[in-house]
């Protein structure tokens, strides 16, 4: 467990596998917290080195007063990677880190070797927007145990949520028990209002990194036409779709999730397009 002092804030980051091995960055999503990525972080530690962050105002890194754009949280992204040294980079970016993702590649394009977009989304469409609007009053005026409840509608596809109901009400105990901060709520309604402005629909055809687009098939969160858009508009990009999943992929499915992601990484055999 480490910090860095980066774009004005003392940004918390782990690795973990081989530092000799290909670096994967994990960004995830709306949380911000790195270790929402659960066993992903494990799986892909035995063929990768990983970056695992918490992002600004999250987790262990600084709870900052401004910065949150997902250009903003990119630049974050980049400047930890240029510390570590370790670029370029494949990016996994779930949600919100998919958000983030698509600023690095734009904006920092040498420290990006490829992007996979998990569940997330160039821009909001009416659907997204109106369901942003209702999380984020519920996000203003409900206490974390309640909002993380109603929050599991939107995140775990019915089909999960029938057959393990037990892991729900775990990831719910699991995210209810986090350490709290003062600023929380704050920070929680500015990263919402920073998705809700995130938009790359014009700069999609800008992105020439290898990309592979993954999304459940019943996605209430960020559903399935928010993936295709992406996949249309970033050249020869990939879309993969995962049966009776919902936003949560990477946990629902976890092992078609990394054997996804792994088999799309190890197919990039030659030099990186710089």
């Amino acid at each position: 467990m480490s910090t860095a002092d980066v774009q004005g804030i003392s940004l918390h980051y782990e690795t973990h596998g081989d530092p000799g091995a290909p670096p994967v960055l994990l960004i995830s999503g709306l949380g911000g917290v790195g270790a929402s990525w659960g066993t992903q972080v494990a799986r892909f530690a035995e063929k990768y080195h990983v970056i695992l962050p918490d992002q600004r105002g999250t987790g262990r890194t600084t709870r900052a007063l401004d910065g949150y754009t997902t250009q903003q949280l990119a630049a974050d992204m980049a400047t930890l990677v240029e510390a570590l040294g370790v670029g370029p980079v494949h990016i996994v970016g779930a949600s919100t880190g998919g958000a983030i993702a698509q600023y690095m590649a734009l904006e920092h394009p040498s420290l990006v070797r490829s992007l996979t977009l998990s569940s997330t989304f160039a821009r909001f469409d009416a659907f997204t927007r109106r369901e942003f609007e209702v999380r984020r009053r519920l996000a203003a005026e409900w206490d974390r145990r309640d909002l993380l409840t109603a929050y599991s509608l939107f995140l775990f596809g019915p089909q999960y949520t029938r057959e393990h109901p037990e892991a729900v009400v775990e990831w719910i105990d699991h995210a209810a028990a986090l350490p709290a901060h003062p600023d929380d709520r704050r920070i929680g309604l500015a990263r919402i209002d920073m998705i809700a402005a995130h938009d790359t629909s014009a700069r999609l055809g800008e992105i020439t990194r290898p990309t592979l687009v993954l999304c459940g098939e019943h996605n209430f969160c960020t559903p399935l036409p928010l993936s295709r858009e992406l996949a249309h508009g970033i050249p020869n990009a990939g879309l993969t779709v995962f049966e009776d999943a919902g936003e949560l992929i990477e946990l629902e499915q976890p092992t078609r999730f990394f054997a996804e992601v792994n088999a799309f990484v190890e197919g990039l055999n030659g030099p990186d397009q710089g």
